[in-house]
């Protein structure tokens, strides 16, 4: 193991280092948050496709395909389909309003503080995903070294946090390239062949299996269902995703980058369930499908490779932890701390260092939390599905209904969020965490609220709807000299 020893040091030597260049080019808040809103096509693409793909994705989905065969790929699957429709349908426009969270652009929509609440809830998502990904660690770095799980935690997070806080999006925007070319070798273009080679091709897979396995449909309809419903919709009001669309240099960088992302997540879904299947053959009674990644990794495949494609799980967990990382911190910051800082003090504004510092030093905080929450829980699948479930049921209906629907206002907009946040949370209380029920209903209550308030009561300011008229059409919102975009709801009038 030596030689993949090595390969697996240069790697994470290598994402230390861009670290460190990134703290010496993010010297703003725009650059530091949001890589300065200039990120051309190809960096935008690879950096889109990194940080959805993480581990769920890629030891995930492998589970999924050793468990269901090819309709393992649905999880993923529907992660590109999100992706996609986000980049068709809306990233343009997110990307004209020159702001940094999700609860900023609700803010400006509806001309009120639906921001506070929806940062809580976006804060509470942001932190689970990043505190899912840190988890992972433990499995890749058990197999790699063979060391405790609190070490593999400790170890893992710290290199995302040392990054992610020197150069902020930077830094992890260029860490997330280099992630994105080694999961692509790694994954795609060398663990696929040679695991249908393994086991004996495609004929032989099809031969030594149920005709289950290769149906399209084999994993469920309700499955399905269910995947599109967290994760298709989950994709598109995330603001660990909003935060990448918003360092897209334009609307055509948004839209086909994100498209470009969006296929790319495609192929991988299919390439993480034929590789499942394959382990299928070769390991047919393993007790925990989630160990398949790990074993056909460790037996099958030649020395030097075998560090590359470990490389690749890594790069994988990394570009998720991280962006989940720099998105918690950022709600923190911006939606949560300033904000009731500003209820009790009318400081002046701090300058480019003062910003950049603070900034730092959340992310530092939240990667502190993550790594200590880490440790403490066990229950992956449960950590997820919580996060997913109160950001679907509970900021869907708002965000998207405030960029199709202009009767909205900002009472259905807090209603919606706040008897949908709860709807879930009492129904998880009572179906269970893993059930789909919760969500379900959580999604139809938080609908059913936001268009009956919104209806009762006087419709959103002409003022503030001709303000974000504006600011979709990209005329608006211009970022003073440090990067900051203002105050969305102060511009609003409110």
């Amino acid at each position: 193991m030596a030689v993949d020893y090595a390969v697996i040091a240069v790697y994470l030597a290598g994402m230390l280092g861009m670290g460190w260049w990134g703290m010496r080019r993010a010297k703003s808040k725009s650059e530091f948050l949001v890589a300065g809103r200039r990120l051309g096509p190809w960096m935008y693409s690879g950096t889109m496709a990194a940080i959805v793909l993480g581990g769920a994705s890629t030891i995930g989905g492998v589970g999924l395909g050793y468990k269901h065969g090819l309709s393992g790929a649905w999880m993923v699957f529907t992660i590109g389909l999100g992706l996609l429709a986000l980049s068709v349908f809306f990233s343009a426009r997110i990307a004209r309003l020159k702001v940094y969270t999700v609860s900023e652009m609700l803010d400006l929509r509806y001309g009120g503080r639906a921001g506070v609440i929806s940062g809580l809830v976006m804060w509470a998502y942001t932190l689970m995903l990043a505190v899912t990904s840190t988890i992972a660690y433990a499995t890749i770095f058990d197999v790699l070294f063979d060391i405790d799980r609190t070490v593999s935690i400790i170890l893992g997070g710290a290199i995302v946090v040392a990054y992610s806080t020197l150069g902020g999006m930077w830094s992890i925007t260029l860490t997330d390239m280099v992630q994105f070319v080694v999961k692509t070798v790694g994954v795609l273009l060398l663990l696929l062949p040679i695991a249908v080679i393994k086991a004996g091709g495609f004929s032989e897979m099809r031969a030594e299996l149920p005709d289950e396995y290769f149906a399209p449909l084999g994993i469920g309809a309700e499955t399905i269902f269910t995947y599109v419903l967290i994760y298709t919709f989950g994709m598109l009001i995330g603001q660990d995703i909003w935060q990448r669309v918003f360092t897209a240099r334009g609307d055509k960088v948004a839209r086909w980058g994100g498209m470009a992302a969006g296929t790319y997540c495609l192929v991988y879904a299919l390439a993480g369930a034929l590789i499942g299947t394959a382990a299928k053959v070769l390991y047919p009674k393993l007790d925990n499908p989630d160990d398949a990644f790990a074993l056909i990794v460790k037996d099958e495949l030649p020395m030097g490779v075998r560090g590359l494609v470990l490389a690749a799980a890594l790069a994988a967990v990394m570009s998720t932890s991280s962006g989940a990382l720099i998105a918690c911190a950022t709600v923190a910051n911006n939606d949560i701390w300033s904000r009731l800082r500003g209820l009790t003090s009318r400081d002046a504004p701090v300058g480019d260092h003062d910003e950049v510092k603070g900034n730092r030093l959340f992310i530092l905080g939240m990667g502190i939390l993550v790594i200590c929450v880490a440790i403490a829980l066990n229950d992956v699948v449960e950590a997820l599905t919580v996060a997913y479930n109160l950001l679907v049921g509970g900021l869907l209906v708002p965000i998207i209904g405030g960029l199709l629907w202009k009767r909205g206002t900002v009472q259905g907009a807090l209603a919606a969020v706040a008897v949908g946040g709860l709807a879930v949370i009492g129904l998880m209380v009572s179906y269970g965490i893993l059930a789909t029920e919760p969500v379900y209903y959580g999604l139809l209550a938080s609908l059913t609220v936001y268009v009956v308030v919104s209806l009762l009561t006087r419709p959103t300011d002409a003022a503030v709807l001709a303000n974000w008229r504006e600011r979709l059409a990209g005329r608006g919102g211009d970022e003073t000299p440090d990067g900051a975009a203002g105050e969305p709801a102060e511009r609003a009038g409110v």
